[in-house]
C-alpha cells in the first residue's frame, strides 16, 4: 500500500508521515498527565476482586441496610509482658474518643477489650472502605502513639491495615515500575542496535501507545465502563511497553533488511510493512483474543484486565504500524547511525558474511544436521521440568502474606492470635431473617455447633449485643457488676426484682436488635483462628453448609468469606478459561498459517513450555524462596500471557518460514526462517522478559510470582522452544506440517 505513494507528489510524501508524527506527539501531550491521575480511578479493595454472583458480594450489598458506609475494621492492639490495669484500659478507651469525628472513621470505635490473660487490649475501629486507607490508618497510629503506658507497645492490624499496606505497595506502579521497565528496555535496545536514535524511537513508540491507552482507560474507568485496580494497572504498563517494543523490533528488523536491498527508503518501508503487518496483526490479535477470554471469568479483577489489556495491545499495534514507520521514513538510514545499512556491494557482502558467521547461522546448521536429536532432547528436558508443575501450591495465600517484606499489620495479627481469638475484630457477617435468626444462633452457638466459631453477636441500635453462650456469660458478669455498685443488702424485700430492673436500665447494648426495612437481622460470628487462615476459610464453608438447613436465604459474608469466594472463583476460572484460550488461539493459527498440523504442533510446544515453567516456579517458590503458596489466578494469568506471548514468537518465526517455504521448500525454508528471525526474536524475548521482570520491584507476592513465571517462560520459549524444538520438529516432519494447504508438497 505504501509503495503507491512513491509516484505521489513530494509534498504528500512529507505531509502524511509528518501528520502521523504530530498526531502521536499530540496524543502523548494530552495523555501524559493521566499517568499521575490513573490511581484516582483504581480500587484496590478486596471486595473489588469479587465475582458479582458471590455470596459475600450479596452480603456486602445487604450491609448497606444496616450501616451508611461499607467499612473495613482496623484493629488497634496494645500488648505488654505484664497485665494491664483498669486505669490502662480506661486510658485506651478515652483515646478512642479522638477518633469519633476523624475523617474516614465511619462509626464509633468499639470499647477497649482486655484479653483473658490481661496482657493485651483490643480496639476495633470501623474505617470507611472508600476513604484513603493509608492516611486513615496513619492517623490512627498517630493518635494511639500518644498513649503512654509503661512497657506497652501497639500495632494497627486487621483488614483495613492490610488493605492500606496493599495500596502503599501499589503506589509505586506509576513511578518505580514504569521507570524501571523503560530503563531496562532502553539499555537492551542500545546493546541490540548500537545506535543513538533507534532506542529513542522504539521507546517513544511504546510511551505513546501507553499514553493513549492510559487516557482511554482512565475515561472508561471514570464512567464505570471498566474496573481498574493496581494489579491490572501494573500489568497494563508492562504489557504495552513489552508488546510495543516487540512489534517495533520486528518492523525495524524488516526495515534494516530491506535497506540492504533497496536504495529507496520508501521501497524499504513498503517491503517492511508488507512483511511485518501480518505477523504484528496476528500476534497482537492472538494476545487480545487470549485477554478477552478473561471476560468468562467470575472475578471482577480478571474481567477488568480483558478490556484494559486489549486496549493496551491494540494501541501498541497501532503505534508500531503508524508512528514507527513514519519516523523511520523521516530519518531513513540515519535511524541506524552510526552503523547504517547500505546497498553498496561491499556493505551488502559484509552483511551477508556476518549472517553466515553469526550465532543463528550456527544454530541453523545444528537444526539442519541434528534436527531429530535436538527436538527430542528439548522435549525430554521440558517434560522433566513439567513433572514438577504439580508441586506448585496455587490454592490461595493468607491475606497477611500478600505483601513481601516487613508488615506492621502482619506483626500485629500474629500478636493478636496469641491473646485473642484470631478472628477478633474481623467477624463473619451473617444476614438472617427476623423469623429465623434465633435458629441460626442456636445452630452456630450450640455446644456441638460450628467448629472454628467462638461467639455470636447481633446488631443492636447502640452497637453489637452478645447472644447465645456469650450473652449468658456477659450478663452474669454485668449483673454481678450492677449488684456490687448498687450495694443493696440481699435481705431487702424484692431484692431480685430491684436488681433485674437495674440491669435492664443499665444494659449498654440496648434491649432490641436492629432490623432492616425488609425484616433482616445482622449477626456477627467471631472466628477462633486468624481471619485469613485456611482454617477460618474452611469454617466459612462449614458454616454455609450448616445454615442451608435453616434457610437458603441466610447469607454469609465478611472478610474471610470474601477471600474464600475469591479463591473458589479463581479455581473455576482456570477450568473454563484455559481450554477456551487454547481453542481460540488454535483457530487463529490455523487461519494465519493456512494449515492444521503446524498450529497444533506450535500450540503443543507452547503448552509444554508453560508446564515446564510452572515446574521451575514450583521448585523456586517452594524450595528456595519458601513462599507460603500462590493465588490460583497466578496460574491463569501466567497461562494467558505465556501462551499468547509465547505464540507471538512462533508466529514471527512461522510466518517467515512459510514465506521462505514458498520460495525454497520446507527443508530450506525452516532453516532460512530460523536464521533471519533469530536475532529479532531473541531481542524481543529478552525485552519482554525484562519488562515483566520489572513487576518484581512492586512488593506484592502475586506480581512477583507473575513476573518470574512470564519472564522465565518467555526466555524458555525464545531460546529453547522457538530456537530448537519447533524448527527441528518442523524440519523432521517435513511438508506434512502444512497439511492440508498446497505447501504440503513443498519439500
Amino acid at each position: 500500500m505504501l509503495g503507491k505513494f512513491e509516484g505521489a507528489p513530494k509534498w504528500l510524501r512529507i505531509l502524511i508521515p509528518t501528520a502521523l508524527i504530530v498526531v502521536w506527539f499530540g496524543v502523548s501531550a494530552v495523555g501524559g498527565p493521566y499517568f499521575g491521575k490513573i490511581e484516582e480511578v483504581a480500587d484496590n479493595g478486596f471486595a473489588g476482586f469479587l465475582p458479582k454472583s458471590a455470596e459475600s458480594t450479596k452480603v456486602n450489598k445487604q450491609l448497606e441496610k444496616f450501616q451508611d458506609d461499607t467499612t473495613l475494621p482496623a484493629i488497634v492492639l496494645f500488648h505488654s509482658d505484664k497485665k494491664f490495669s483498669k486505669a490502662d484500659v480506661s486510658t485506651i478507651d478515652k483515646t478512642a474518643e479522638e477518633l469519633e469525628c476523624a475523617e474516614g472513621i465511619s462509626e464509633d470505635p468499639s470499647p477497649a477489650v482486655l484479653s483473658e490473660d490481661g496482657k493485651a487490649v483490643l480496639v476495633a475501629v470501623p474505617v470507611d472502605s472508600g476513604s484513603e486507607l493509608e492516611l486513615v490508618t496513619a492517623n490512627i497510629e498517630r493518635i494511639y502513639s500518644e498513649v503512654d503506658i509503661e512497657g506497652a507497645s501497639f500495632h494497627v492490624t486487621g483488614p483495613a491495615a492490610f488493605a492500606a499496606g496493599l495500596n502503599k505497595a501499589f503506589a509505586g506502579i506509576d513511578g518505580i515500575l514504569l521507570l524501571t521497565a523503560l530503563a531496562v528496555v532502553f539499555v537492551i535496545l542500545i546493546v541490540v542496535y548500537r545506535s543513538v536514535l533507534l532506542p529513542i524511537i522504539v521507546l517513544l513508540t511504546s510511551i505513546f501507545a501507553l499514553s493513549a491507552s492510559i487516557m482511554l482507560v482512565w475515561w472508561l474507568a471514570k464512567n464505570d465502563i471498566v474496573s481498574l485496580n493496581g494489579q491490572v494497572q501494573g500489568i497494563l504498563f508492562i504489557l504495552v511497553i513489552g508488546a510495543a517494543t516487540d512489534y517495533s523490533l520486528l518492523f525495524v528488523s524488516r526495515f534494516r533488511e530491506s535497506l540492504y536491498e533497496n536504495a529507496s527508503k520508501l521501497h524499504a518501508i513498503a517491503e517492511s510493512y508488507k512483511g511485518a503487518f501480518e505477523p504484528i496483526i496476528a500476534s497482537g490479535g492472538t494476545v487480545i483474543v487470549g485477554l478477552m477470554c478473561l471476560l468468562l471469568s467470575d472475578l471482577e479483577s480478571n474481567k477488568a484486565l480483558a478490556p484494559v489489556g486489549s486496549i493496551g495491545v491494540a494501541f501498541a499495534m497501532i503505534s508500531a504500524l503508524t508512528f514507527l514507520p513514519a519516523v523511520l521514513y523521516a530519518f531513513g538510514r540515519g535511524s541506524f547511525w552510526p552503523f547504517m545499512p547500505s546497498t553498496e556491494p561491499k556493505q551488502v557482502k559484509k552483511h551477508k558474511e556476518r549472517l553466515a558467521k553469526g550465532l543463528w547461522h550456527k544454530v541453523g546448521n545444528l537444526v539442519q544436521t541434528h534436527g531429530r536429536a535436538a527436538w527430542i532432547a528439548s522435549t525430554v528436558a521440558l517434560l522433566v521440568l513439567a513433572m514438577f508443575s504439580t508441586q506448585l501450591k496455587a490454592d490461595g495465600v493468607e491475606q497477611s502474606d500478600l505483601i513481601l517484606g516487613q508488615s506492621d499489620a502482619r506483626d500485629g495479627q500474629e500478636i493478636l492470635n496469641d491473646h485473642f481469638p484470631g478472628g477478633s475484630g474481623s467477624p463473619v457477617q451473617i444476614v438472617a431473617q427476623d423469623d429465623n435468626w434465633e435458629d441460626v444462633v442456636k445452630l452456630v452457638d450450640a455446644d456441638k455447633g460450628i467448629d472454628g466459631i467462638v461467639a455470636v453477636a447481633i446488631n443492636s441500635p447502640s452497637g453489637t449485643m452478645p447472644v447465645g453462650k456469650a450473652a449468658d456469660e456477659f450478663m452474669k458478669e454485668f449483673r454481678a457488676k450492677v449488684e456490687a455498685e448498687a450495694n443493696i443488702p440481699k435481705q431487702t424485700p424484692n431484692y431480685e426484682l430491684i436488681i433485674d430492673s437495674a440491669v435492664d436500665n443499665a444494659n449498654p447494648f440496648g434491649a432490641s436488635q436492629a432490623r432492616s426495612e425488609d425484616g433482616q437481622i445482622l449477626l456477627q460470628a467471631t472466628l477462633l483462628k486468624e481471619p485469613d487462615s485456611q482454617y477460618s476459610k474452611d469454617t466459612v464453608v462449614r458454616l454455609r453448609d450448616k445454615l442451608d438447613d435453616v434457610s437458603r436465604d441466610v447469607l454469609v459474608g465478611g472478610p474471610t468469606a470474601i477471600q474464600q469466594d475469591t479463591i473458589t472463583a479463581s479455581k473455576r476460572d482456570r477450568e473454563i478459561i484455559i481450554p477456551t484460550v487454547l481453542i481460540a488461539i488454535t483457530i487463529i493459527l490455523m487461519v494465519l498459517l493456512r494449515a492444521v498440523v503446524a498450529p497444533l504442533l506450535l500450540l503443543a510446544s507452547t503448552v509444554l513450555s508453560f508446564a515446564a515453567t510452572l515446574g521451575v516456579a514450583a521448585l523456586l517458590f517452594n524450595g528456595v524462596m519458601n513462599f507460603p503458596g500462590a493465588d490460583p489466578s497466578v496460574v491463569l494469568f501466567g497461562f494467558v500471557f505465556l501462551v499468547a506471548l509465547g505464540i507471538d514468537y512462533n508466529i514471527f518465526l512461522m510466518t517467515r518460514v512459510r514465506e521462505e517455504t514458498v520460495k525454497h521448500g520446507t527443508a530450506k525454508g525452516v532453516i532460512k526462517g530460523l536464521v533471519v528471525t533469530g536475532s529479532v526474536i531473541t531481542s524481543a524475548g529478552i525485552v519482554l522478559a525484562a519488562t515483566f521482570a520489572a513487576l518484581g520491584v512492586i512488593p506484592i507476592l502475586f506480581l512477583f510470582q507473575i513476573a518470574f513465571i512470564v519472564a522465565f517462560g518467555v526466555l524458555l520459549d525464545t531460546f529453547v522452544v522457538r530456537s530448537l524444538l519447533v524448527p527441528a520438529l518442523i524440519r523432521d516432519i517435513g511438508p506434512f506440517v502444512w497439511w492440508p494447504s498446497k505447501l504440503k508438497s513443498k519439500k
